[in-house]
């Protein structure tokens, strides 16, 4: 009897479910020679936060020297609707119409008109945003915001998986559900984020360029991280795509307040 014969050779498969995240999660070019994969890339989103909260650390490091803070909050904030397309926010409105439709909640995510709700939602999230950054602007150079804007990010899209892990999903045929189909335990997705988090809290706690103290400041965005998808799964009974990416933005927003605060205290 013959043997079997052996797998083709090629890249593995988490490589592959990053480079998959990497064209879901962000507009930036698709990586060359690497077929993406999709079936579990909520694993590698905090990864593609860190690069995209990265770009916009640069942008404020770049700026910082010759704009007034606001109009490097207005750009930093434009950015990461650009590199992200809009995917998350575009769930926070949503989200947001749900919520005020009370049990015509799905009814009214799944309409493609953005209601009075998510326009305000959307706006809450801005001037929320918008205030952390000013506050670390006037209390930090530009290596903490850098720090600060990259732990929130790095937050935001582990809220997510917990979401996904402790509450149902509320449309089985929605666009979102193969998060479910093949999520494989939190304690296995939550791999790639833990790394993340060592290496950060390393980086953090290095003063020549970050500053003393930013070993634990960092770990505030844990807070939302856990109470927003909690808040939004009981208050929806469950979740879906949408609320996965209004869980992003909250507890990204809310990590970046949070920190803000912690320095100005």
């Amino acid at each position: 009897m013959s043997s079997p014969s052996p797998r083709p050779a090629g890249a593995p498969l988490w490589l592959r479910d990053l480079a998959g995240a990497w064209v879901f999660y962000s507009v930036l070019p698709a990586w060359p020679r690497l077929r993406p994969r999709f079936e579990r890339i909520a694993r590698f989103a905090p990864w593609i936060g860190l690069v995209l909260a990265g770009l916009q650390a640069l942008l404020w490091a770049l700026t910082e020297s010759w704009l007034a803070p606001a109009a490097q909050v207005a750009l930093v904030l434009a950015l990461d609707l650009v590199l992200t397309g809009g995917l998350h926010t575009d769930g926070v409105m949503d989200t947001a119409d749900g919520l005020a439709a009370g049990e015509r909640s799905l009814e009214a995510m799944g309409d493609s008109r953005v209601g009075a709700s998510g326009v305000q939602a959307f706006a809450v999230l801005l001037l929320l945003r918008s205030a952390a950054l000013l506050s670390l602007a006037g209390l930090a150079p530009a290596g903490e915001v850098a720090l600060a804007l990259i732990w929130a990010a790095v937050w935001g899209r582990i809220a997510p998986l917990l979401a996904i892990a402790w509450f149902p999903y509320l449309r089985p045929a929605g666009t979102a559900g193969f998060h479910r189909q093949h999520w494989c335990g939190l304690a296995r997705e939550l791999r790639p984020s833990l790394l993340l988090l060592g290496v950060l809290t390393l980086l953090g706690g290095a003063p020549s360029w970050a500053g003393p103290g930013w070993f634990w400041q960092g770990w505030l965005g844990l807070l939302p991280a856990l109470l927003v998808p909690v808040w939004l799964g009981r208050r929806l009974g469950g979740h879906s795509g949408d609320s996965y990416g209004a869980c992003v933005e909250w507890s990204d927003s809310l990590a970046l307040l949070l920190t803000a605060l912690a320095l100005s205290g």
